[in-house]
């Protein structure tokens, strides 16, 4: 049998920044609810701004108005010192980034507290900064590869008190919920595991305003029915609240 040839390579910074989420997230108890909507609406509301918000900052700012309303999104299960349930205050959204750090692609992640009240002009101005401004002069970014940085033994200990013992740190850190859209590239996962209670992603939009909308979430915190429930919110909130948005930042601009 002829032999195969290859080489050593370490794992790049935003490698490692993947592994030790995939191992912070590899015991949570991630169940996949799916929702069938239309957002034909949306869409149409899009088509009729200069610069439409992106799908992330409507997914983010849409959500993060449902767990508002829905404390029960808000809540995050800590293991330590015993079992229990933390809830913050107020949103903190995460939304994954696709960015080059030299001369590789990687994941990052933004955040951003209390969605619901900014203005989408706002929030598509702070996604267009995560994704144009060079990674090592965005904080969060700057912050994850320094962490990355650390030995291994550390980081792992780092990550286990992180999301093990205080739900204020886990906010602080890592968001309430997230957010990470890969549709518009003609694929999307059908699973995401993640630290988080709640994240959300979506299938290719169809040229009718349908998608399939999947809520990914922590079922020691949150229940199925009021998973559906939310999904439902979700998409009367993105038809209404985020339409009315979109067409107000359009007359603002024919004005």
């Amino acid at each position: 049998m002829a032999s195969v040839s290859g080489h050593w390579k370490s794992l790049s910074l935003p490698r490692r920044l993947v592994c030790d989420l995939m191992r912070a997230s590899s015991r949570m108890p991630i169940i996949t609810f799916e929702r069938r909507m239309d957002l034909s609406p949306v869409v149409a509301a899009r088509a009729s701004v200069a610069s439409a918000p992106s799908w992330a900052v409507l997914f983010v700012k849409a959500f993060s108005l449902v767990a508002a309303r829905r404390p029960e999104l808000r809540r995050a299960f800590l293991p330590l010192p015993w079992p229990h349930l933390w809830e913050a205050d107020v949103s903190v959204a995460s939304v994954a980034v696709e960015r080059e750090y030299r001369g590789e692609l990687g994941v990052f992640f933004g955040t951003v507290t209390t969605p619901e009240n900014r203005p989408l002009s706002e929030l598509v101005a702070k996604l267009e900064e995560w994704k144009t401004q060079p990674v090592e002069e965005v904080y969060r970014f700057r912050r994850s590869l320094r962490f990355s940085r650390l030995p291994y033994p550390l980081r792992r200990l780092l990550w286990w008190y992180a999301t093990s013992w205080s739900g204020k740190l886990k906010a602080r850190n890592f968001g309430t919920f997230g957010v990470s859209l890969t549709g518009a590239s003609g694929a999307t996962a059908t699973k995401l595991i993640c630290p988080l209670t709640t994240s959300l992603n979506c299938g290719v939009i169809q040229p009718d305003g349908t998608v399939d909308v999947r809520l990914h979430f922590d079922h020691r915190v949150l229940d199925g029915m009021p998973a559906a429930r939310a999904l439902a919110e979700l998409e009367e909130v993105l038809r209404t609240e985020m339409v009315a948005e979109m067409m107000a930042m359009a007359e603002v601009v024919h004005v």
